[in-house]
């Protein structure tokens, strides 16, 4: 209370303070037939009992009158409440405040939905009254726990490790390869800035000026568009290291996350486990896998292979041609034929995938179109391969390696929702399961055109060092020096060792990606000037807290974030600008026909 006019919170009244008189600020959250209301802050609630004598009959009239979410002060003095009206699931369930004077600071009008976390309110209309939805105690806490986490994390970094905190600049240029970026016009003809999708070459050039050591709480831009729980503007936690290898950056990570965890969500236990990316994809479909429950993909392809089955056959004729399967723990039980349809829809739908199931009966056989053409003992072999119990249900694909995998591995994440759905528990809520994916391809076919190759992270990771020489010969076979976070199924940090070697990275720009070396000229003329090794990651903040919170979007723990489409219902931006504001910047704006219809009328 330091600083300010009240005693007291709303929050830290109890029966200690009984007898003290004390002066309240806050909203008031309920009302009830004028006998007492609740005045609520950010730290929490109190009881406020209206006078009903004659000489605090203005007092009276004002607190029974005030509207929800008028902002109050209150003097009183506080008192136990009766006996048998206390409260045990307030903190000031015993005491309530007997007002004595009070003052409206602020009235409220009538408000567009009720202040209350378990009130249904549309997304749109919650970021449409930001302001007002920034009241509820879900925001409140998940905001003040964000504040928690990151003043831990720079104390960890700073006071315990050296860190220097720097900011780098928001105004930039582009970037080849890489998410879209946002453009910035210039006073100087056909000149733009970029935002920065990350402060990836400052970090790099700090440690070629011999800062060592560098983080920064970083704000982030991408122009992604529409896409689910993505947001335009995000936060990292940037970090860079010189003299560092892959180990160094684990090990401090793990000590940066657990000197921040927050108390109240358990402990988190370090090291983390590591997988490699061929593990991740063979035994989950996804290099970012799920740890929490297990349902792997197994490979079949040996119990099969001596099979007449055509499709079977077939598919192992080719090259990293396998047959998987994932087994659904109870499937009968909790799936029904229309599950089972949607689930043989998606893998079609999104993977081109052909699915068929696998029954085990309780007799402990096994129903399948599959079965006809299999012996008793490829049958049993099957049954042994996949730990199959009665009940279970068994998804089998057949087809390329990768494109099996990764099919199964969506399968995989919608059985568990459907299974969970249907009452299983399988995914332990409390449960935090981080897991270090390592050695990914330093480069992937590029999606629209295979025959080239981009960049799995950035230009500026690493080859790993025993696959140096295949960089000058067969690119598509480097592993990197990149390294991803992951917890609970979703990306929360990556990065990578850079290249510190001028000719090595103007070798990768040019000779294996295309790219003109040009506009990354700067950094590599640094990179010639002395630049030690050096490496770094960033953290996802947004994303990290979310799944600390366990809130469904990034958008819970973001004060004041944009929609789905990237618009601020709030503010309304983006907005227009009027012909002369653009004049400047030499830009004129070509309208599509139906928007200058629609401007005419």
């Amino acid at each position: 209370n330091s600083f300010v006019t009240r005693t007291n919170t709303c929050g830290e009244l109890r029966a200690a303070h009984v007898g003290q008189k004390v002066t309240l600020y806050g909203w008031v959250q309920y009302q009830r037939q004028g006998l007492f209301l609740v005045l609520r802050d950010f730290q929490g609630l109190t009881q406020v009992i209206i006078p009903q004598d004659e000489a605090h009959s203005q007092v009276k009239e004002l607190l029974s009158n005030a509207p929800l979410e008028s902002v109050l002060r209150v003097t009183g003095t506080v008192s136990p409440r009766p006996q048998g009206q206390e409260n045990p699931k307030m903190p000031t369930g015993d005491i309530e405040v007997k007002a004595e004077t009070a003052e409206i600071l602020n009235s409220c009008k009538k408000l567009p939905f009720e202040i209350k976390d378990f009130t249904k309110k549309s997304e749109a209309l919650r970021m449409q009254y930001r302001y007002l939805d920034l009241r509820s105690s879900r925001l409140q806490w998940a905001l003040r726990l964000r504040s928690r986490v990151v003043m831990r994390m720079r104390e960890y970094l700073c006071n315990l490790h050296g860190f220097v905190d720097v900011e780098t600049p928001t105004l930039f240029k582009r970037t080849p390869g890489g998410a879209k970026e946002f453009l910035v016009p210039s006073r100087e003809a056909g000149k733009f800035y970029s935002l920065p999708q990350s402060p990836q070459q400052f970090k790099q050039l700090l440690m070629v000026g011999g800062l060592d050591r560098y983080f920064q709480v970083a704000r982030c831009y991408r122009d992604e568009g529409s896409r689910p729980d993505r947001q335009p503007e995000f936060t990292q936690i940037d970090i860079e290291m010189s003299f560092v290898d892959q180990a160094g950056i684990q090990r401090l990570i793990e000590g940066l996350l657990q000197h921040s965890w927050p108390e109240e969500r358990g402990s988190i236990v370090t090291p983390f486990p590591s997988m490699t990316y061929e593990e991740a994809l063979a035994e989950y479909g996804t290099d970012k896998p799920d740890t929490r429950f297990g349902m792997k993909i197994v490979d079949i392809s040996d119990v099969l292979r001596g099979s007449n089955v055509h499709f079977v056959q077939n598919a192992l004729s080719y090259p990293h041609g396998s047959i998987k399967t994932i087994c659904i723990p109870q499937g009968v039980r909790y799936l029904t034929n229309k599950d089972l349809g949607s689930l043989k829809e998606s893998a079609k739908s999104q993977f081109n995938q052909e699915i068929m199931e696998i029954i085990c009966r309780p007799d402990g056989s096994l129903k399948s179109l599959l079965t006809k053409f299999l012996s008793e003992k490829e049958q049993s072999e099957l049954i042994q391969a996949l730990n199959m119990q009665e009940g279970d249900v068994v998804l089998l694909a057949a087809g390329e390696h990768k494109q099996v995998c990764s099919a199964l591995g969506a399968l995989r994440l919608l059985s568990a929702n459907l299974l969970e759905a249907a009452g299983l528990a399988l995914r332990d809520p409390t449960a935090f399961h981080f897991l270090w994916v390592v050695d990914f391809p330093l480069f992937l076919p590029k999606a629209e055109n295979p025959t080239e190759l981009e960049s799995a992270h950035h230009p500026f990771t690493a080859p790993h060092p025993s696959d140096v020489s295949l960089l000058y010969s067969d690119p598509t076979k480097v592993r990197s020096q990149h390294y991803d976070l992951v917890l609970n199924g979703n990306e929360v940090g990556g990065g990578s060792i850079r290249i510190h070697s001028a000719e090595q990275q103007r070798f990768v720009l040019e000779k294996v990606l295309k790219e003109d070396s040009e506009v990354l000229s700067h950094l590599i003329e640094a990179l010639e000037f002395g630049a030690p090794p050096h490496g770094g990651i960033a953290l996802g903040l947004d994303r990290l807290i979310s799944l600390i919170v366990d809130a469904p979007s990034i958008r819970d723990v973001i004060a004041f974030p944009k929609s789905f489409r990237g618009r601020d219902l709030m503010g309304n931006a983006p907005d227009y600008v009027t012909p002369e504001e653009l004049e400047p910047y030499h830009i004129q704006v070509s309208w599509p026909l139906e928007e200058k219809e629609a401007k005419k009328n």
